[in-house]
């Protein structure tokens, strides 16, 4: 069974041909690594010229960070790091993330998430789970994405987005509703 320093220890040698700026390493851990941080990016920002544009800023700073990187976590977590943050960056820059946080309601007011609407999944595609979180707005694409796909908790998705615990788990549950709704109506 692997071990926590099994999988800190991936892809070292690519890591510490990339801090010796080899160009070979760089190209195979973007190989590697491009095409899931580009399906990250594109479930965070739902259209695909800003996930690759976002996608190539991340690895210029992924390469150019890449000395500080220490081997106390795994080259992909902190990959991922970077990435996410890019994409929040980018959507910060839109001004559009914040625009589903209701600014009136505070953390003693926010409910407990509820469990959504049952949906079920068969007869249920991937490619029609993708329509439809693509039709959430942005701020619940973005906590859904994070907490579901991308295993953050809500502690986590707080700090990273820069709100409440409270206001991460309403976003989820109502991220969630919605969710179920938009593949309820698309039977």
């Amino acid at each position: 069974m692997p071990t926590a320093a099994d999988y800190r220890d991936t892809h070292r040698e690519l890591v510490l041909g990339c801090q010796r700026k080899d160009r070979a390493a760089q190209r195979a851990l973007y190989g590697h690594y491009a095409k899931p941080m580009y399906n990250l990016c594109l479930r965070m920002l739902k259209h695909a010229h800003d996930a690759e544009d976002v996608l190539q800023v991340a690895f210029v700073d992924i390469f150019g960070k890449i000395e500080t990187f220490n081997f106390d976590a795994s080259i992909s977590a902190w990959i991922k790091r970077i990435v996410v943050n890019r994409c929040i960056d980018h959507l910060k820059k839109r001004r559009l993330l914040t625009t589903d946080f209701d600014p009136g309601r505070h953390d003693a007011a926010v409910e407990p998430p509820s469990p959504a609407p049952a949906v079920s999944a068969q007869g249920m595609s991937v490619e029609r789970i993708k329509r439809a979180t693509r039709q959430l707005s942005e701020g619940y694409r973005v906590v859904l994405s994070l907490y579901l796909f991308e295993g953050y908790d809500h502690e986590e998705i707080a700090q990273i987005l820069g709100i409440s615990v409270g206001t991460s788990k309403s976003q989820y549950s109502r991220a969630r509703k919605r969710l179920a709704a938009l593949l309820n109506e698309s039977k």
